[in-house]
């Protein structure tokens, strides 16, 4: 398998995890995530469980999210999308991923307020 070819599976993993997450299929998670997955997200926990837990209790479980642009690599999947909570200002985020044999393995992200109209 070649590098493009392991970065378009990685992409389309990514945006598969990504649709069935937004839709409310919290168990995708369990299924793209290594157990010794790192997040480099201040606050976040270590950890595939914990940090799923850290997921579902944060706005971003029930909220819409509208994919932007995902962009990949051999090794990682960089997303950047909206993150519209329910009751809470909106978000404009970019997450990194880092994928090791077809899982995410760490994760990083940055994120500001949503300004309307850009």
């Amino acid at each position: 398998m070649t590098d493009i070819d392991v970065a378009e599976e990685n992409k389309r993993r990514f945006l598969d995890a990504f649709g069935r997450f937004a839709a409310g299929d919290v168990e995708v998670l369990r299924e793209i995530i290594r157990e010794d997955f790192v997040s480099h997200s201040p606050g976040a926990p270590a950890g595939r469980d914990p940090w799923i837990e850290f997921i579902v209790a944060s706005p971003i479980a029930g909220a819409r999210l509208d994919i932007r642009h995902v962009i990949a690599d051999a090794e990682f999947v960089v997303a950047h999308y909206d993150l519209i909570p329910a009751g809470a200002p909106a978000e404009v985020v970019i997450d990194i991923w880092r994928f090791e044999d077809g899982l995410i393995v760490e994760h990083w992200d940055a994120s500001r307020p949503l300004e309307r109209g850009r």
